[in-house]
């Protein structure tokens, strides 16, 4: 089983005097085979969260931790992370013009186990993962987010998920701008991860409706940069009833993250 703590984690942007304050002491810890819903309003911190476990430069920590199995993931560059087993699904995915989509997961792969899959098991592979994800062949062929509706996109995270095979996966509105349809096939792909259960997941999301696909074991409501309060599958639906009006005393106290 792995385990992912934070522990107290301040994060600012900006330098100096210019220097702002998001995170102000947050502590989570998830587990594999858990999903951990974050959930809160606007600005309130909840992608800072997610790309200063990832180790975005636009975030400074300024005090707290955060360890994946014991180890300290603070001190780890971005693609120690990755081979550490964190990976982020990003709210806006980059394009990635020249470099095809199979191209992409197998140099991925390769970067993370520190040697190529075999080639004939990865195609098997990569075909079972696209055809659950009701994606054409075709597009294995097309470069990374060119082009690609947000549908497309996102499920190109998840399948990158599924190859990859982290032991904790983040996963940053998800759910933003999907349809119905590829609401329903992304969050499948997401709950086959789980159920095999060596995969922990921070879901961020403004909105219920993709919990009604992935049920969340924990709920944690962000308010300007703290957890609010934290419970079970029911305060979701608390959320959905009352929305955040009760947890956000006045105006926004950080900047949009």
């Amino acid at each position: 089983m792995s385990v992912l703590e934070i522990r107290d984690l301040h994060v600012s942007v900006g330098e100096g005097d210019e220097a702002k304050e998001i995170l102000r002491g947050v502590d989570l810890t998830v587990r594999s085979g858990e999903t951990h819903a974050i959930m809160g309003p606007n600005g309130s911190g909840k992608s800072t969260l997610a790309y200063s476990i990832a180790g975005h430069p636009k975030y400074t920590i300024t005090g707290g931790s955060v360890t994946l199995d014991g180890e300290d993931v603070l001190e780890m560059s971005v693609d120690e992370r990755a081979r550490a087993g964190l990976f982020l699904a990003m709210q806006y995915p980059v394009e990635v013009p020249g470099v095809s989509v199979s191209n992409f997961l197998r140099t991925a792969a390769t970067a993370i186990k520190g040697e190529a899959p075999k080639l004939r098991n990865w195609v098997k592979d990569v075909k079972t993962e696209m055809t659950a994800l009701e994606m054409d062949p075709a597009f294995a062929e097309r470069n990374v987010n060119e082009g690609f509706s947000g549908g497309e996109k996102k499920r190109h995270e998840i399948l990158q998920m599924r190859l990859l095979k982290p032991k904790i996966a983040i996963l940053d509105e998800t759910d933003s701008g999907l349809d119905v349809d590829a609401l329903r096939v992304v969050s499948e792909g997401v709950n086959r991860s789980r159920e095999e259960g060596e995969i922990g997941t921070l879901l961020i999301t403004h909105y219920t409706r993709i919990l009604r696909y992935i049920k969340p074991d924990f709920v944690h409501v962000f308010v300007n940069g703290r957890i609010a309060e934290e419970g079970g599958p029911e305060l979701a639906e608390k959320l959905e009833d009352e929305g955040y009006a009760a947890y956000v005393k006045g105006p926004a106290e950080v900047a949009s993250a």
